[in-house]
């Protein structure tokens, strides 16, 4: 699944510490979400989109 998460971030000047922070996660997950080697539950997908004030459609795309 793709995502934006590393965009966003960049964009908020965040580090993926700094988003696992806000989220609830560990940096490792920020990290592995980014890289596409784990799909976020839905609930952790509705946390960054509103952190980020995104949708969920615009944060992650599912069409490969």
């Amino acid at each position: 699944m793709k995502n934006l998460i590393r965009v966003e971030r960049a964009r908020h000047r965040l580090t993926q510490g700094d988003l696992a922070e806000k989220v609830g996660v560990s940096r490792q997950t920020i990290y592995a979400i980014e890289n596409n080697k784990f799909n976020p539950s839905v609930t952790l997908a509705i946390k960054m989109a509103r952190y980020f004030e995104v949708t969920v459609e615009y944060l992650f795309d599912s069409e490969e």
